[in-house]
Order: structure tokens, then sequence, then C-alpha cells
């Protein structure tokens, strides 16, 4: 059975709170940025998962080694207290970012080529029905 992993990292980045998805599935991490706004509260972090993560947009999965170790509760609260104090996200967290955000770049390119190209072809028509027109009158 295939185990997934999953981690919320928030944080400050000027001027808005930040939060960051990465879920490992089959030894491959994927990313998904939040932007919260204000501070978001325990509460309110718990119900934005709860409402959204199953429509967040993930980044293309990146190779990673995930470590399975068993730990003891305390010792993982004290990690947890640990990253609270650092900010800031994983170094393969910042690739698959950057991965979806150059494929996101893609899609835009491609949509504005598509538009652009599209606008012309209509003023082209344009212009040779207005020949048509005009050659027609005389």
């Amino acid at each position: 059975m295939d185990k997934t992993n999953g981690k919320l990292t928030v944080y400050f980045e000027e001027p808005f709170w930040v939060g960051v998805f990465e879920r490992i599935e089959d030894g491959k991490l994927s990313v998904a940025k939040v932007i919260f706004g204000a501070e978001p509260k325990d509460y309110e972090v718990q119900e934005y998962i709860q409402q959204y993560y199953f429509s967040l947009k993930f980044s293309p999965a990146v190779e990673t080694v995930v470590k399975d170790i068993k730990r003891n509760p305390k010792r993982m609260h004290r990690e947890v207290k640990k990253q609270t104090i650092r900010t800031g996200i994983g170094t393969k967290s910042q690739q698959a970012l950057k991965l979806q955000q150059e494929h996101n770049k893609q899609e835009r390119k491609e949509r504005n080529r598509k538009k652009k190209e599209a606008k012309e072809q209509r003023m082209f028509e344009l212009k040779q029905q207005k020949k048509r027109e005009k050659h027609k009158g005389h």
C-alpha cells in the first residue's frame, strides 16, 4: 500500500501570510502555495484545509527521498516547535514551486499567443470583407 505524507508550513512573507502545502506520494514531492493575507488562526487554517485541500493546484512532482522513521511524540513536538521558529520552506519545495510557476507561465504564454492570432485573423477577415463590399459597389 502506498503512503502519502503531507505537511503545511505557514510563514510571513512580506506583506502577507503564506501557506505551503507539501505532499509526498510514491517518493515524489509536489507543492501548492496559498496566500492567506492576514495571519490565519489555527481554526481558520483547519477550515481552509477541509474546504479547499482537494481543489489546490499542486506543482509537478519532483523526486525526493522519503524517510520512514518512527518518532517519539515529545521529540516530534520539539521538531515542530523548531520548525515554527524558522521561516521559509525546503529546497525541494522551492524547486517544485518553481516548476509550477514555469508551467503556469508557459500556459499563459500559449493562451495569449492564441488570443493574439485569433484577433489578427478576425482583423484580416474584416479587411477582406470590407474590400469585397467596396468592389461590389463599383
